[in-house]
């Protein structure tokens, strides 16, 4: 009866008088095509479409905002802001770190509080720096509630002398409020700690697997199917399509800050100068006192205070980039990004070494469609020698400067913006929207990867590829298919493996530059491998290396479509020794042979038939790379991001991959979009 009587409102002039929901109880009337109610029945299902895009926007706008609140978590820490990290929870949230439990929001500041001590981010010299990266996130059904998991290392130090540094797993739930995205749960699973001063070690004995909330089938799809009828939206299609716009800027501004970090770890200050505008300038906090470099020309000057560009044997010039938050404005012109830097740099010629714990708060503009970097910001907090440690506070005055947090929650508030009618379809939107959402489907699948293979699943891990999937093994070579990616696991690390486990190699995969395909059904990417590892008998240390990856919408799943890898750049052959106290390899031995247990089960191609790939990854113009034909070199081989990624990253061009693969672009872009 409210269906006629609607429909009859409806005929009686415009579509403005059609019904708002029960877009299925007109089929019927499709006759009617020259009357008012034909017009109100083609409003009524476009609305129906509206409808979904809408849910189907705010689901992705909410894997964003859980992402965030994490980041911010981290970020507040830095400077003792515990009651504000307490406020992160839901009133009747949990933490739950270790063997302690705390319920409640005034109750999760206190214990915040006093596990923190004097190592809080405020007293002088003091460091909280936490950590919480690799994300991944899985959406409930009803987009209301999800689960995350990150890996955490957290440094600490009260200015005085003491130190400690924590590492383990965050098994987290978090719940959609009505002041946003909230935790109802953190849970950390303790697995490595220890003082600065011999280092960390395994916490409690043997380790156990911290249970997946994901499996490798609900990995790759972040955000699942919704169930019933999507519920009226109160927002125009212009309205929706600004929202989407910011999350498509998110994307570039972060793939640019990204890329830009990489270029800065290899000294391509050519290259680094090339992202910037022409007014850029650079601001570094030490202390009370600022120091400003203006122009591309002072940018160049502020980067060369590191070293001459490009890099040489035995340099180490490492800035990861952690819990970044990006905030787009209203305008889709402007953009800050504000998250962590970690420098590990040295010399080991010298065998010199230094931490530096850093905040960045940039400014980017948006000019003829390319992002591009106006402003970086640096807040240096602690920078120690890496052989004393941080316990005294390091080598900088006490900071004085907190850089302002942004908004975790900023994407959905398109009522203020300057909305103005559009012409865009709704296809158009779901394509732009697809390709965000294959952001963050991509960067599940990679972390989700780097778990398994820290706990050497290799079957889980084997079902994260796609059909045709490939995965280069370490000094062995390319194995085809998920079958034989797993077989190469289990003969390399063997079967009958205790459940406890006395040492973890873990494989972070964090500041990803993700370039996802026009209709959002591929991706490559570009990632860190920061290696912590960890035991009973030794101390922890660290490794990095560079991971060059594919990924593939299939049956509606992401899947890893090419793993390789790039190991290592640098080592630490000790926590005493640190990543400057590398030995130059001998050049007049002979290159080692390949991994022995390919003589039982070898690849489907060897790493001497693949021959060396793009190791031109240096700074400067051509003819500085010619008169230095080896300063792209450090520990390893390297490979590139060509100058299309380069491009690509703070751009709506999305180029073809950028490294060696045995099947390319082309080759399974047609057969997965049958």
């Amino acid at each position: 009866m409210s269906s006629l009587i609607g429909l009859a409102e409806c005929g009686k002039s415009t579509a403005s008088h059609c019904p708002k929901s029960g877009a299925d109880n007109w089929i019927f009337l499709l006759f009617l095509t020259n009357t008012p109610s034909a017009i109100c029945l083609a409003t009524v299902l476009a609305n129906g479409t509206l409808n979904e895009l809408a849910r189907d926007l705010e689901r992705v706008e909410s894997i964003r905002a859980i992402k965030n609140v994490q980041r911010t978590y981290s970020q507040l820490a830095q400077f003792g802001r515990y009651d504000d990290m307490a406020t992160l929870f839901a009133p009747n949230g949990t933490l739950r770190w270790g063997n302690s439990t705390a319920n409640g929001v005034p109750a999760i500041a206190s214990w915040l509080h006093a596990d923190s001590g004097q190592m809080n981010g405020l007293n002088p010299g003091s460091l909280d720096t936490l950590i919480a990266e690799n994300p991944v996130v899985s959406l409930s059904v009803d987009g209301h509630t999800a689960k995350a998991r990150w890996n955490g290392l957290r440094f600490q130090g009260d200015g005085q002398g003491a130190t400690r540094i924590q590492g383990g797993i965050y098994e987290n739930e978090y719940i959609q409020t009505d002041q946003g995205w909230k935790l109802s749960l953190l849970n950390y699973y303790a697995m490595y700690a220890g003082p600065y001063v011999g280092g960390w070690r395994n916490v409690g004995g043997g380790l156990p697997i911290v249970p997946y909330h994901f499996t490798p089938e609900g990995s790759g799809i972040p955000i699942p199917k919704p169930v019933g009828e999507a519920p009226m939206t109160n927002h125009s299609i212009a309205d929706l399509e600004k929202r989407i716009g910011r999350l498509n800027d998110e994307d570039s501004v972060r793939n640019l800050m990204h890329a830009h970090g990489y270029y800065v770890d290899r000294r391509m200050w050519t290259d680094v100068v090339e992202l910037h505008t022409t007014n850029t300038t650079v601001q570094i906090h030490r202390g009370a006192d600022t120091t400003i470099f203006t122009g591309l020309a002072g940018a160049r000057t502020a980067l060369e205070r590191m070293g001459p560009e490009g890099l040489v044997q035995g340099i180490n010039n490492d800035h990861p980039i952690f819990d970044m938050i990006v905030e787009v404005d209203l305008s889709g012109k402007k953009a800050i990004a504000r998250g962590v830097e970690i420098a590990m740099v040295g010399d080991a010629k010298n065998r010199t070494a230094s931490w530096e714990f850093n905040v960045f708060r940039n400014h980017l503009i948006k000019e003829d469609g390319l992002w591009k970097v106006q402003t970086i910001d640096i807040t240096p907090l602690v920078v120690a020698d890496y052989y004393k440690g941080w316990g005294d506070g390091g080598i900088n005055p006490h900071n004085t400067h907190v850089p302002p947090f942004l908004n975790r929650s900023s994407h959905n508030n398109p009522n203020s913006a300057n909305i103005n009618d559009t012409e865009t379809s709704l296809d158009e939107l779901n394509r732009r929207l697809a390709r965000s959402a294959g952001f963050d489907g991509a960067e599940n699948q990679s972390h989700a990867y780097g778990y398994l293979l820290d706990d050497l699943q290799c079957g889980l891990m084997g079902d994260l590829f796609a059909k045709r999937g490939h995965k280069a093994s370490p000094f062995a070579g390319f194995f085809i298919t998920p079958e034989r990616i797993t077989k190469a696991c289990y003969t390399s690390y063997g079967t009958n493996r205790s459940a406890l486990r006395s040492s973890i190699s873990f494989h972070w995969r964090p500041q990803p530059v993700v370039l996802v395909s026009e209709d959002g059904r591929s991706a490559t990417l570009r990632a860190r491998l920061l290696q912590p590892s960890t035991s009973t008998t030794r101390a922890g240390s660290f490794n990095g290396a560079i991971y060059h990856d594919q990924m593939v919408l299939e049956d509606g799943k992401w899947r890893l479509w090419s793993v390789t890898i790039d190991e290592f750049y640098w080592q630490s052959a000790s926590w005493e020794g640190g990543w400057s106290d590398a030995k130059p390899r001998n050049s007049s031995e002979p290159n080692p042979g390949g991994a022995g247990w390919t003589k039982n089960y070898p690849p489907d191609i060897t790493i001497a038939d693949i021959g060396e790939r793009e190791a031109t990854f240096r700074g400067g113009s051509v003819s500085q790379s010619r008169e230095r034909p080896h300063t792209g070199l450090l520990l390893a081989w390297m490979c590139s991001m060509s100058s299309e990624t380069r491009l690509g990253a703070g751009s709506k061009r999305i180029p073809g991959a950028s490294h060696g693969s045995i099947v390319a672009n082309e080759g399974w872009a047609d057969e997965n979009r049958k």
